[in-house]
C-alpha cells in the first residue's frame, strides 16, 4: 500500500528561537519576552462573566453565530471604525483568526494553478494557507509587481504584522478597483485595526475605500489583542455576503464552530468600548517606554505607526540583533520570520507588563 506524503510546509519559525530563549533565560534577573504577541493583561470582567452566563446550555451552537453576536459585530464596526452597510448575514464567527487565515484559500476553492498574493513582509500563515490549498505564492506590495497576472486571492494586512505599516485610503481604493476588474478576492487582515497610534487605520470595508459595496471583499478580525481573548479563540470574518454564505456552508459541514459560551463572550466584548479604551491606554504606555528606549540606544524604528509591534533595526543582520538582545535577557523575533526583506529588522511586541517594559528599557540602556 502506498503512503501519502504530507503537504510540505515551511519550517515553523519560532523553533529557531530556542537557543536564544535559552541564552536569555540565563540572565540573572530573568527573561523579558517581546517575541510573541501573547496578551498578558486580564480578560475584562464583563467578558469573563459572559462566558459563564451561558455555560449551562447543552445544545450545539450555530456555525453562523447567534443573531445577537452578529448584530454586535455590525454595531462595533460602525462605532469603532466607521464601517457602514454591513449585512448581519455577512458576519461569520471563527475559531480565532489563525485557523481562518490558514484554511481560507482552500475554503474558497483556491487550488492548483491559482495565484495567491501576500505582502512582502507577512504573517507566515498567509503563505501556509496558500501551500495547503496547493496554490502558488507571490510576495508583492504593489500592483505593478503582480503584472498581468490574475490572482485568485490577494491578502492585505493593515496595520501590518510585523511592521506596523498602515495602508492609506488611496492605496486601498486602488487595490479594490484593480481586483474587481480581474475577479480577484481581496482579504484584509485587520486584527490590529483598533490600535492606531500615529494614524487612524481604515478598513477595506470603509465606504471611502470600497464605495459602499463589499463585493469581492473580506475583512478578518480578532479579539485576541483588543480584548485579551487569545485563549478564547475568538474572531470573525465579514464582507461580501455571498462569500460569507459560501464559507458558512463549508464550515458547518466541517464542524468549524465557535463554542456557544465564546460567542456570548465575543458579543459582550464587542459592546464594551470602555474595556477597549483601557487596553489601548495600556499598550500606548508600554509602546512609548519601549520606543523611547530603542531610539535612545542605537536603534531606528521603521513604520510602527499602528499595531502591536515595533519594527526596529541596528543596521545589522537580524540574528545578530536577536543575539545582542538575548545577552540582555530580552527575546525578540527576527524580521526574517516574515520574509527576506526583514533581514535587518527585529519585531518587538507590546504585549508585556508595565514592569516588563521598564525592565527591557533599562537593559537596552545598560
Amino acid at each position: 500500500m502506498s503512503r501519502r506524503t504530507p503537504v510540505a510546509l515551511p519550517d515553523f519559525p519560532w523553533d529557531k528561537l530556542r537557543p536564544y530563549r535559552e541564552k536569555a533565560a540565563r540572565h540573572p534577573d530573568g527573561v523579558v519576552d517581546l517575541a510573541i504577541g501573547t496578551p498578558v493583561d486580564p480578560v475584562p470582567a464583563s467578558v469573563q462573566a459572559a462566558l459563564s452566563s451561558v455555560a449551562e446550555i447543552p445544545g450545539y451552537p450555530y456555525t453562523y453565530g447567534t443573531a445577537e453576536l452578529r448584530a454586535a459585530v455590525v454595531g462595533a464596526l460602525a462605532r469603532r471604525h466607521g464601517i457602514t452597510g454591513v449585512d448581519p448575514a455577512a458576519v461569520l464567527p471563527t475559531i480565532g483568526s489563525k485557523e481562518l487565515v490558514a484554511w481560507l484559500p482552500r475554503l474558497l476553492g483556491v487550488g492548483g494553478g491559482d495565484l495567491v498574493v501576500i505582502p512582502e513582509l507577512a504573517y507566515p500563515t498567509y503563505e501556509v494557507g496558500a501551500v495547503l490549498a496547493g496554490a502558488t505564492v507571490l510576495r508583492a506590495d504593489s500592483l505593478f509587481a503582480i503584472g498581468p497576472q490574475r490572482p485568485a486571492l490577494v491578502w492585505l494586512n493593515s496595520p501590518a504584522n510585523p511592521t506596523g505599516r498602515v495602508l492609506g485610503v488611496e492605496h486601498l481604493r486602488k487595490v479594490v478597483e484593480w481586483a474587481r476588474e480581474r475577479g480577484t478576492i481581496v482579504v484584509s487582515d485587520e486584527c490590529y485595526l483598533a490600535l492606531g497610534w500615529e494614524t487612524e487605520p481604515l478598513s477595506i470595508l470603509h465606504p471611502d475605500v470600497c464605495g459602499g459595496s463589499h463585493e469581492g471583499l473580506l475583512a478578518v478580525h480578532s479579539l485576541s489583542k483588543s480584548a485579551n481573548m487569545a485563549s478564547y479563540r475568538a474572531g470573525f470574518v465579514v464582507g461580501d455576503v455571498e462569500l460569507i454564505r459560501a464559507l458558512h456552508e463549508v464550515r458547518r459541514h466541517a464542524g468549524m464552530i465557535v463554542p456557544r459560551p465564546v460567542q456570548e463572550a465575543m458579543r459582550v466584548a464587542l459592546n464594551d468600548d470602555d474595556a477597549l479604551r483601557a487596553q489601548r491606554e495600556r499598550y500606548a504606555k508600554r509602546r512609548e517606554v519601549l520606543r523611547s528606549a530603542l531610539l535612545g540606544n542605537g536603534f531606528s524604528i521603521d513604520h510602527s505607526e499602528a499595531g502591536l509591534y515595533l519594527w526596529a533595526t541596528r543596521g545589522e543582520d537580524a540574528w545578530q540583533t536577536v543575539d545582542w538582545l538575548a545577552e540582555r535577557g530580552i527575546v525578540v523575533a527576527p524580521g526574517t520570520f516574515y520574509g527576506p526583506r526583514g533581514e535587518q529588522h527585529v519585531r518587538m511586541s507590546l504585549t508585556v507588563t508595565d514592569e516588563g517594559a521598564q525592565v527591557a528599557a533599562a537593559r537596552l540602556a545598560s
